[in-house]
């Protein structure tokens, strides 16, 4: 769901904590309101704009977390990325924030490069967030947050089901000639994508969940 910039000169707070995502449910919601409170909360000013999108995956926490928390990798689970590597010595086993990545985008996109850079890593919150400082591309003054949080529940044959509901959103300008709509748009489908990819792959790695009592 999202929110709009402010008119004229006027900034204003993102409200993705009064806004249902689509495809979570409302007992889902209320308990992630304070993870949208803390980390998906943005003030945004004339010309840019900001939205929150989010995915159950059949998948525990650590299943997930062990993927997205990958700033190197982004390839594995992002649909328009053709390679990716980390700049200026960094590597798998010393990724902090301020850690820079080059990251090629496949032919066909209005984007050829991008130069990103990891903003969080928190593995005990499992919240991870990066901005993209340069490039070849339309998404300017890009930054994004993702949260990873797991749900534990009874199914209906009284096992314990476990799932992962994955939360990402950002925000950015608003390009010279385009709409805020247009914008969004585009971003939007971007991550809803790479979320999507982001449940087939780890659901695929992860053991078999109980279905039960499924939304």
């Amino acid at each position: 769901m999202a929110d709009k910039a402010g008119n004229n000169d006027q900034t204003t707070t993102t409200h993705h904590h009064t806004t249902i995502p689509a495809g979570l449910t409302r007992e889902e919601f209320q308990v992630l309101q304070p993870v949208i409170n803390e980390f998906h909360t943005y003030t945004v000013g004339p010309g840019k704009c900001s939205s929150i999108l989010s995915q159950r995956i059949k998948a525990p926490l650590g299943t997930v977390w062990q993927v997205v928390r990958r700033f190197d990798k982004p390839q594995s689970y992002k649909h328009f990325i053709k390679s990716c590597w980390l700049k200026e010595g960094w590597s798998h086993e010393n990724m902090t924030v301020g850690c820079l990545r080059e990251v090629n985008v496949i032919s066909g996109l209005p984007a050829a490069t991008s130069t990103e850079r990891l903003d969080m890593l928190d593995d005990d919150r499992h919240v991870t967030g990066f901005s993209i400082i340069g490039g070849e591309h339309r998404l300017k003054d890009y930054r994004s947050v993702t949260t990873v949080n797991e749900f534990r529940a009874s199914s209906s044959s009284g096992d314990e089901k476990i799932w992962t509901v994955v939360l990402e959103s950002y925000v950015v300008d608003v390009p010279d000639g385009n709409t805020e709509e247009d914008t969004r748009m585009f971003a939007d489908t971007v991550v809803r994508l790479n979320l999507q990819k982001l449940a087939t792959l780890t659901e695929g790695m992860a053991p078999a969940v109980d279905d039960d009592d499924d939304e």
